[in-house]
């Protein structure tokens, strides 16, 4: 019954379900809102790298010593490579930390390696866009520096929220959980687009100082509020068979009588509950990627993160050389690419957690994605077909990285191979989202390279992105073939048990015949 159903749910999950969702949510948002502040700013940032515009009825300032002295470039064409190399460098540092921050967070208090990556990332952040243009200091050389230490940053946020969430919601609702929560990085892109468009006739310094304040606040409550594991308020660490509702979460007491709804403090004197702190060994890198599923999944995450980063650096930019649309306006409509992200990410994980399989779902949507890639190529200058076509191409493109990022890393951390191990959740985490970022940054090299350097037009970008998809599928099918058969084999005994079932019920009814006969 319904009631039966909100008992159950009410019994599996907590008021600390909800702010642990709510907390990594906002985090990681949060990161992302500051790496999309520079996205979109680019066009702006890279005109007050480059001389001023002057002719007859607009006339130059002077002296250069004031208005020139921060010409880096000679025109903004020549701005763009560098920008990709920005791009570039923050994504191979932040690979590089993911897979250093994986491992520190597998041993260290996922808290405060959040909380002090969040504020140090947005000190890195401020000093970039807003102090630099403040006291007008213009260097290659110190972006280079600010764009490494932020990479690696910003790289304890993904493998620390995701284990914090694998350590709390189970494996048979963790597809449409951590498929609507791993909307957080869109949600992200969307608060820095709008908060962009909002400050960016102030000047692009001001973007980046309320991303970065908001960055930093986010950090200072993560450290006093947030709760890494279930067992450090006395609550039971979810199952991760593929039924939850047998766990001790859905009422029934463990070893130590603590359940779900015990409190931490029993009323009439009784003694507190207590409960065991200790940290299980964390498995090595190596053990890591040797485990089932981790190598396939983080080559496919390469190449699809190349394509999902691609549209989240270079979006707004193509929007406004391509359509010669205001840069306010192409970094709103750029938020539908990330609407259907989330959409296609709740969808697709709500569907795996029913077939309780993750690759058919992926492999479907990776399929569909290339259709929708080339529909999106094609878009006439209309915004709305735009918007349209931009949110279909975001649902199959967003929504599997999404599920790959999340739901299957938390899975990969968490198979029956290291049971009882949830330590190896933030080092798994880091490796796949890692490797990822290795191909996206790739991806921001080769874009500009076929842009500019080798006068193509936008076009074979969009081939390019179709062949990174495509192999991203094909690094799956291994484990789609695995899958489907074991879903072969689970259909057959189910057929089996009610063939067997009718013999007997057979047999019963002729017994019963007999006897009354």
């Amino acid at each position: 019954s319904i009631g039966r159903k909100l008992k159950q749910l009410r019994s599996k999950y907590s008021i600390y379900h909800v702010f642990v969702f709510l907390l990594t949510f906002f985090s990681y948002a949060f990161f992302h809102a500051t790496r999309k502040t520079f996205s979109n700013i680019k066009t702006t940032i890279s005109l007050e790298w480059t001389p001023q515009f002057c002719n007859a009825t607009e006339p130059c300032l002077r002296p250069d010593k004031i208005w020139m002295d921060h010409r880096m470039f000679a025109s903004s064409s020549d701005a763009e490579p560098f920008l990709g190399w920005l791009d570039s460098t923050f994504l191979i540092s932040y690979a590089v930390g993911l897979y250093i921050s994986g491992i520190l967070g597998d041993r260290f208090d996922m808290r405060k390696v959040l909380s002090v990556g969040m504020c140090l990332s947005a000190v890195v952040v401020f000093v970039f866009g807003s102090v630099t243009e403040w006291v007008h200091l213009y260097s290659q050389p110190l972006y280079i520096v600010l764009f490494v230490l932020n990479g690696l940053l910003q790289s304890t946020g993904w493998p620390c929220v995701v284990a914090i969430m694998g350590n709390w919601f189970g494996k048979s609702t963790r597809g449409f959980v951590l498929g609507a929560w791993s909307a957080c990085a869109s949600v992200g892109n969307i608060i820095g687009a709008l908060l962009v468009s909002l400050v960016l006739d102030y000047g692009y310094e001001y973007a980046f100082l309320v991303t970065s304040a908001i960055l930093f606040a986010g950090g200072v409550v993560n450290f006093f509020a947030l709760v890494p594991s279930p067992k450090e308020v006395g609550h039971p660490e979810p199952e991760d068979g593929d039924d939850d509702d047998d766990s001790p979460a859905s009422g029934e007491e463990d070893d130590n009588d603590v359940t779900a709804r015990t409190p931490l403090v029993r009323p009439d004197g009784e003694s507190p509950v207590t409960f065991t702190q200790t940290r299980p060994q964390a498995i090595s890198f190596l053990q890591a990627v040797s485990l089932p599923g981790v190598i396939p999944y983080s080559l496919s995450y390469a190449c699809l993160k190349l394509v999902n980063y691609s549209f989240f650096f270079w979006l707004p930019f193509y929007l406004h050389s391509q359509y010669g649309w205001k840069k306010t306006v192409a970094d709103e409509i750029s938020i539908y690419y990330d609407v259907g992200g989330i959409v296609g990410g709740m969808i697709g994980g709500y569907v795996s957690d029913r077939m309780k399989k993750r690759a058919p779902t992926v492999v479907t949507m990776l399929i569909l994605a290339l259709p929708s890639l080339w529909g999106y190529s094609a878009s006439p200058n209309n915004k709305t077909i735009n918007a349209v076509l931009m949110a279909i191409a975001g649902f199959f493109i967003g929504g599997p990285a999404n599920l790959i990022s999340s739901a299957i890393s938390a899975d990969l951390g968490r198979q029956d191979l290291i049971k009882g191990n949830s330590e190896a959740l933030a080092t798994v985490t880091g490796i796949v989202d890692g490797t990822g970022s290795v191909g996206a940054s790739i991806g921001q090299i080769v874009i500009p390279l076929l842009h500019k350097q080798l006068h193509l037009d936008w076009h074979w970008v969009f081939y390019f992105l179709m062949l990174m998809t495509l192999l991203t599928t094909v690094c799956i099918v291994p484990l789609l073939v695995r899958e489907v058969r074991t879903m072969r084999c689970y259909v057959d005994y189910q057929l089996r048990r009610q063939a067997a079932a009718l013999v007997q019920d057979t047999h019963r009814t002729d017994r019963h015949r007999a006897i009354n006969s």
